[in-house]
C-alpha cells in the first residue's frame, strides 16, 4: 500500500469515473486500473463495483474509503508541520437539511481557516442523499432531524448505514410565514388557521416519502401544496404567494429575508435537530471545528 494508491481511490470515488480520475491525477487509465486491482488483492476486498454506468463504492470500499481519507489528511498535517510544504487545497464537505444554524457555522469555519487555498462545499439537499453522503464519504458532517413521527425510519436508515446521530437541539413546531400574512397578528397558529394558505415543502426526489420529509405534518392531506428544491425559491413563495412553512422557527433575517416571521404551532410535536458522523470515522481536524460551531450557534435555539 501507499500513499498514491490511497490518493487514487479517494478521486475515483469523487469523480465516479476512470477516466475521469485518470485525468485529474495525470495517470492512464490502465496504470490507475492496475493500481486499484494491486491494492484491492494486497487487502483481500473489492473496493468498487464496476457497471457500463460508472464506479461505485462497496460496502468495505466505503469503509476502506473512510480510512484512507483520514490517513491522506493526517499526512498533510504533518507535511505543512514539519516540511513547511504547501501540500495544495484542504477539503471539506457537509450536507445539510435547510437551516441557517449550519450556514452560519460554515460561515465561522470558513473566516477561522486562514490558508490560501482550499475547497468547501455546502450541500443543502435532500435528506436520503444526506444520509447516504455520509456513508460514502462526500460529506464529512450530515444535518437532519428526528421527531417521533420519522425516528423508526431514519434511525434505521443510520443503522444501515452505521452512521451516529448526536443531538444539538429540540426545537417547537413553528411556522414561517410572511409579515404581511393575515396570521401574522396571531401570536400563535393552528393547522385550521392554515387550510387556505398554500403549503410548502422541499422536495425529496425518488426518497419522497413522508418520512424523510424535512416539514412537520406533512403526512397531513393539504389542498394546495407546492414543492420546490431550493431555500430561495420558498422564501420567495412564502413572501409572494402568502404560502407557509411548517419548520424549527429557527431563522437568520440576515442570511434569508427580513420579510419572513415565525410563530408557535399549536401541535403535540418536536424536532431534535442533530448531525450525523459515521461510526468507523474520525472526524477530521475542520470537521472538529465545525461541530464545535454548531454547537455554539445552536445553543439558545427553541426547545422544549
Amino acid at each position: 500500500m501507499t500513499l498514491n494508491q490511497l490518493k487514487y481511490v479517494s478521486t475515483v470515488a469523487v469523480s465516479s469515473s476512470i477516466s475521469e480520475a485518470a485525468e485529474a491525477l495525470f495517470i492512464t487509465q490502465p496504470s490507475l486500473t492496475a493500481s486499484i486491482h494491486a491494492l484491492e488483492k494486497e487487502f483481500g476486498i473489492t473496493i468498487f463495483y464496476r457497471t457500463n454506468k460508472g464506479i461505485t463504492l462497496t460496502p468495505e470500499g466505503e469503509e476502506f474509503l473512510g480510512y484512507a481519507r483520514q490517513i491522506l489528511e493526517e499526512t498533510k498535517f504533518m507535511e505543512e508541520r514539519y516540511k513547511g510544504l504547501n501540500v495544495g487545497k484542504r477539503k471539506f464537505s457537509v450536507s445539510t437539511q435547510h437551516y441557517s444554524f449550519a450556514v452560519e457555522a460554515f460561515v465561522d469555519l470558513l473566516k477561522s481557516y486562514d490558508n490560501d487555498e482550499y475547497e468547501f462545499h455546502f450541500r443543502e439537499t435532500q435528506t436520503y442523499s444526506i444520509i447516504e453522503d455520509v456513508a460514502q464519504m462526500r460529506s464529512e458532517i450530515g444535518i437532519l432531524y428526528i421527531n417521533p413521527f420519522n425516528k423508526t425510519i431514519i434511525t434505521r436508515a443510520l443503522k444501515e448505514h452505521e452512521l451516529k446521530f448526536t443531538s444539538l437541539f429540540k426545537a417547537e413546531p413553528h411556522v414561517f410565514i410572511s409579515k404581511k400574512n393575515p396570521l401574522a397578528a396571531k401570536d400563535s397558529l393552528t393547522l385550521k388557521d392554515l387550510e387556505p394558505y398554500p403549503r410548502l415543502s422541499y422536495e425529496q426526489g425518488e426518497h419522497n416519502s413522508f418520512y424523510y420529509s424535512e416539514e412537520l405534518q406533512s403526512s397531513l392531506p393539504h389542498s394546495k401544496d407546492i414543492v420546490v428544491t431550493d431555500r430561495a425559491t420558498l422564501f420567495n413563495l412564502v413572501i409572494g404567494f402568502n404560502g407557509y412553512t411548517i419548520c424549527s422557527g429557527v431563522i437568520n433575517s440576515e442570511l434569508n429575508s427580513a420579510e419572513i416571521i415565525s410563530r408557535p404551532l399549536k401541535i403535540n410535536d418536536h424536532m431534535d435537530i442533530g448531525y450525523i458522523t459515521h461510526k468507523k470515522l474520525k472526524p477530521s481536524r475542520l470537521a472538529e471545528k465545525y461541530i464545535e460551531s454548531l454547537k455554539v450557534r445552536s445553543l439558545g435555539k427553541c426547545s422544549l
